[in-house]
């Protein structure tokens, strides 16, 4: 039932393919990748080529996450069918990120285009929410949607950022809706999810957990099964909760 996505932002980039295989080969099921600009967030990190040199070298899921500036140049445009021929699996984005409409307001309809696009590239599409994005975008795309992101740090701000408390109750409000809905839609939480805090965001309904620097900067990298012992500690956290 419960399912770890390494995030690759926190990894060695020197040895990029090599911590994927290891984290992988020690338990994780998802990588995950952050696809920033200097619009909505600081930097640009964990580009197309990132994600086309990765898809050979494993079978699992890649997802990316796009935290790219909205009414820039149409990105989502752009940037969807790009990472989708990179080998995408699935591909997460904000209402933030979408055309404004007359109130400055991310378009319930401009949403749905997204996600459109996103299953015409032969993706699966996630919506992505910051503590204070309201769930009303939710509401009007959930019979389409396939992963809810709740973002437990604010995005784009530095990493090493704490876990958000609130996020605990914005996932149990995402379960809630996603069981009434009686869809099968993937409930992930992401930022500084960790060994002391990973249980409690499952039992309030998270089934995917993004974590980073939790794996990869308690890896000793002269052992090649370095994750082992730390991914294999997560999955006996979730194994406290059930399923």
């Amino acid at each position: 039932m419960y399912k770890i996505a390494p995030s690759i932002i926190s990894a060695n980039f020197a040895k990029l393919g090599e911590e994927i295989i290891n984290v992988l080969a020690s338990g994780a099921d998802i990588i995950h990748l952050e696809v920033m600009n200097k619009h909505f967030v600081p930097t640009f990190r964990n580009g197309s080529k990132a994600c086309a040199a990765i898809r050979p070298i494993t079978q699992a899921p890649i997802e990316i996450h796009l935290t790219s500036g909205y009414n820039v140049d149409n990105s989502l445009n752009d940037l969807v069918p790009e990472y989708a021929k990179a080998g995408a699996n699935i591909i997460t984005f904000h209402p933030e990120a979408v055309d404004r409409d007359a109130y400055n307001l991310p378009s319930f309809e401009n949403i749905e285009r997204v996600i459109d696009l996103i299953h015409e590239n032969g993706c699966k599409a996630g919506l992505a929410f910051n503590a204070g994005t309201p769930f009303s975008y939710l509401d009007h795309v959930i019979s389409k949607i396939d992963v809810v992101l709740i973002m437990s740090k604010q995005t784009g701000l530095i990493s090493g950022q704490k876990f958000i408390p609130e996020a605990i109750n914005k996932v149990r409000m995402a379960r809630k809706k996603i069981n009434e809905s009686g869809r099968n839609i993937i409930l992930e939480v992401h930022g500084d999810v960790n060994l002391g805090n990973i249980a409690q965001i499952a039992m309030a309904g998270a089934d995917t957990f993004v974590v980073g620097s939790a794996i990869y900067e308690a890896g000793n990298e002269t052992d090649p099964n370095q994750y082992d012992s730390i991914v294999a500690t997560l999955h006996a956290e979730l194994a406290k909760v059930g399923s």
